[in-house]
């Protein structure tokens, strides 16, 4: 991926940044700091030193905090031409367990944290392009390879990156004709997000491609400055391929996943993880109906298709 200058990046376009501390927002602050854009980042943490003085302290999942950190951002910029959102966590949770506190916080932070701040900067966002002569102002959303690829554990993750992808899509439709909406679809990156899954003996290290923080920071400023920014995009070439797998041939994936999971079953993949033990057991029980569905079939035995 590329690195340096970013071609077309505009000195002084007013960026709002969610997950501004984080593995993705803090360079990606820095590289549109370095191209004379103004960034203004909201976190849950402050990051000491000369990023702090770019980053405001916000809980994406309060109402008025939301409201009124945008609104500091806003006067701070002068206006608003971009919001990317990275914002995010990952606590891993049984498909079948209970809502509460890990699924509805990870869904509250991933999807309607990303609403939440969505909303609050529309109104300035629809007057910047009456400001700038009819150029449109820009929301990306980095949703996950986890909307289309299922693996277990993350389903409150997957949930909220598929709703984030439909949101997108539903900004489009009805303020297409102002804003440019596009969706940036990572694969697994080393960054904090996956601290707690491996805490909990569940990482994906390994289990999903990888891909590196500048394939995402790269992809996403090159959004911003794109003369027509992708609807859709992957940070890599080999993600491309596999979202459009992902997305297209549903059946096909899952079933390829059914079996690793089978697999890594077998073979103690998972008994180091609490969280597994249920999944473990169904598949080792002899009654069909525990088990897994079989690759291509769902368990009332219609076509996944």
């Amino acid at each position: 991926m590329t690195t340096g200058a970013v071609p077309g990046t505009a000195a002084g376009s007013r960026v709002l940044i969610t997950g501004a501390a984080g593995g993705f927002g803090a360079p990606t602050v820095a590289r549109l700091l370095e191209q004379g854009a103004r960034v203004i980042g909201l976190d849950r943490s402050v990051p000491e030193g000369a990023a702090g003085e770019h980053v405001l302290a916000c809980d994406i999942t309060d109402d008025a905090a939301v409201i009124g950190a945008v609104e500091a951002a806003v006067e701070r910029l002068g206006g608003l031409d971009a919001v990317v959102h990275y914002a995010g966590i990952g606590i891993p949770n049984d498909a079948g367990g209970p809502l509460a506190p890990d699924a509805l916080r990870v869904i509250d932070v991933n999807l309607l944290g990303a609403w939440r701040v969505t909303a609050a900067a529309l109104p300035a966002l629809l007057a910047s392009r009456r400001e700038r002569g009819g150029q449109r102002g820009r929301l990306v959303f980095v949703s996950s390879e986890l909307a289309y690829l299922t693996l277990p554990f993350v389903s409150a993750y997957s949930v909220a990156k598929r709703g984030m992808t439909a949101y997108a899509d539903a900004l489009r439709l009805e303020y297409g004709t102002d804003l440019h909406v596009s969706t940036v679809y990572p694969g697994y990156v080393r960054t904090p997000i996956h601290d707690a899954g491996r805490e909990m003996g569940l990482a994906l290290e390994g289990q999903v491609r990888r891909e590196e923080v500048e394939d995402i920071v790269g992809t996403v400023l090159r959004t911003l400055t794109a003369a027509r920014p992708p609807r859709d995009t992957a940070g890599t070439r080999a993600g491309s391929l596999e979202l459009w797998v992902g997305r297209h041939l549903p059946g096909l994936v899952g079933a390829a996943v059914a079996r690793r999971i089978r697999r890594q079953a077998a073979s103690g993949h998972f008994d180091g993880s609490p969280l597994a033990a249920g999944l473990v057991d169904r598949l080792a029980s002899p009654t069909p109906s525990a088990a897994l569905p079989r690759p291509g079939r769902t368990a009332t035995g219609r076509s996944t298709r």
